[in-house]
Order: structure tokens, then sequence, then C-alpha cells
């Protein structure tokens, strides 16, 4: 029996070493990751977007009063975006002040920044470059890849960017110096084994292409449906077919597969995906699940034309079977 006992605390012993050894590692090579630095080219766009000469004309508009005009839209497109299509405020907090993505120890602790201009502001002297870079790209200012979910917004168009630039700005000041983010032990192994994978990393894999100036006309059309999908592909895949969700909670279900493959929506109404996306009940009655129920109360802010647009692009994708 002691020979027995002796040799099960050897294996134990044998296993924590091998596991500390793991863990060093990985601590080793998710530091290294976080501390790289990229580049991205750098772009320029106004703050708010003029007005068009022709309407500036056509109203008798003066510098002020063009200007003051060009400020208020910005402020309505960029309210519509930050509220429903981009979602920033599940991350950041209903007054762009602070938020909370992930806080959970084994994952590690991922609060959204303060993006406001009080105290403790990240955005504090912010040019579009520098917009461009965390936003589209993943890359704080210093270089370092940001944990965001920049993935998802990186085909944002210069004009989309400006507005939600001008509503940020907007915002009353919040003074809250919000601690950077921070790894768990899980999350250090999800990363140096390449299970989350850096914005930075995805983006710069496609390479520096120019970004829209202008996104498609807002109409029930598959193009416009297909850059407000964009956002989709974070978590359902580049070709929405669904499946794990890389950098995800690994307590997550798989993403749903978007496609018209009988398997994902091919069986669904467009009626049924509307009340899906807005009231986040399947077609059964269930009830969607994490991450997307945390979706829905910005996906319900959507406009039907946004909806139908979404609904017809998705109809136009080839049908795929779901991924393992």
């Amino acid at each position: 029996m002691r020979r027995v006992i002796k040799v099960v605390v050897l294996v134990l012993a044998a296993l924590l070493v091998v596991a500390l050894c793991g863990y060093a590692w990985a601590s080793v090579a998710a530091s290294r990751k976080l501390s790289r630095t990229y580049t991205a080219h750098t772009v320029d766009f106004p703050i708010p977007f003029p007005l068009p000469e022709e309407e500036v004309r056509r109203l008798q508009l003066t510098p002020e009063s063009a200007r003051l005009l060009a400020r208020d839209r910005a402020l309505e497109r960029g309210r519509h975006l930050v509220e429903s299509r981009y979602a920033c405020m599940g991350c950041h907090g209903q007054g762009l002040g602070g938020g909370v993505m992930i806080d959970d120890p084994a994952i590690g602790r991922l609060l959204g920044p303060n993006l406001t201009g009080g105290k403790g502001s990240r955005t504090a002297g912010y040019h579009p470059a520098d917009w461009d870079r965390i936003v589209r790209h993943g890359i704080l200012r210093d270089g370092r890849p940001a944990l965001m979910p920049s993935v998802d917004f990186q085909r944002m168009s210069d004009h989309e960017l400006s507005d939600i630039a001008v509503l940020v700005q907007s915002q009353a000041p919040v003074d809250t110096n919000v601690p950077r983010a921070a790894l768990g032990p899980v999350g250090k192994v999800l990363l140096a084994t390449g299970k989350l994978v850096l914005s930075a990393d995805l983006i710069a894999a496609h390479g520096d292409a120019p970004h829209a100036v202008n996104p498609p006309e807002s109409a029930a059309t598959a193009g416009f449906g297909g850059h407000l999908a964009a956002t989709c592909m974070g978590c359902h895949g580049q070709d929405l077919a669904g499946g794990p969700i890389i950098g995800g909670d690994p307590a997550w279900p798989p993403a749903a597969n978007l496609t018209p493959h009988p398997a994902g929506l091919g069986r669904w109404t467009s009626a049924q995906f509307a009340h899906a996306i807005r009231e986040g009940k399947r077609p059964d009655g269930t009830a969607l699940r994490l991450p997307m129920s945390e979706v829905v109360p910005y996906a319900a802010r959507m406009s039907d034309v946004e909806v139908e647009a979404l609904w017809m692009y998705l109809q136009s994708l080839p049908a795929v079977a779901s991924r393992k």
C-alpha cells in the first residue's frame, strides 16, 4: 500500500511540475505576444464630415451654420451606430465612461476603457489616425496590440468612424481610471496556444487595404447587408457558417450557422430572423444563448431597413455546412 501511495504522490508531483512549467511557458509566450508592436497605414479624415457643398449653397448656410448642422447630423448618425450596429456601450458602458467585457478570474479582467474626456480618458487628444488604429486595426497608441475585438469593425467606413468619434467627444466627461486589461491563467494559455487570436494579427493578415470613405447607401439590399454583416464575422467566421468562437469564452456554445444551409437559416423566414435578433427567441421559442443574447438589446435598435438588408445578404450566401 505504501508503495502505491508513493507512486501516486510521485505521479501527482510530476503532473504538477508539468502543469507549472506549461503555465510558465504560456505566461511568457502570452507576454511576448502582448508586447509586440504593430504598424498600420496612416489615414486622415474630417471629424465631423462636412456637409456637401451643393447642400450648403442650396440652404444658403454660413460657414458656422454649416459646421453646426454637420455636427448635429454626425451626432445623430453616431448615436445610432454606437447604440445599435456597433454596440459600443456593451463594452464601454452606457455613458462610455468604462464597462466590463469579461471579468473572470480564469480568463481575465477585460474592461472597456473610459472613452469620455474625463480623467482617465483613453481617447484624449486622439487624431483620426489614432481612431483608425484602435478601432479598425486593434493597435494601441504605443503600437502594442489591444484586446478589443477590432476584427468586427475593420470594414467600418471613414464616415462612420468619424460619426462615432463625434458622438464619443460629445459625451459628458466621466472621471474613471479603468485598469488595463489583464489575462488570467486560462486566458494566457488560450493566447499562447493560438486559441485566442489578437485582432491586430487577424487584421494584419489581410494587409493594409484602403478603407471605404462612405458606407453603402442605407437600403434593403444585399450590398448594404454585407456591410452590416461584417460585425458578425468575429464570432460566426468569415463565411458566417458558425462553429467554435475563436478567442471567446470556452463556456460559450459554438456560433450559429447564418448561411441558408438547412443546418443554418435555410428553413427560417425573414420575419423569424427579425424576431430572433430583436427579441432573442428562435422560431421554436428557445432563447438565444451567450454571447448573442447580449447583442439582442443593440440589434433591437436596428432599423427595419437594416434588418431586411442583413437578411437579404445572409440569404445570398452559399449554403455552407456548419463548422465543427
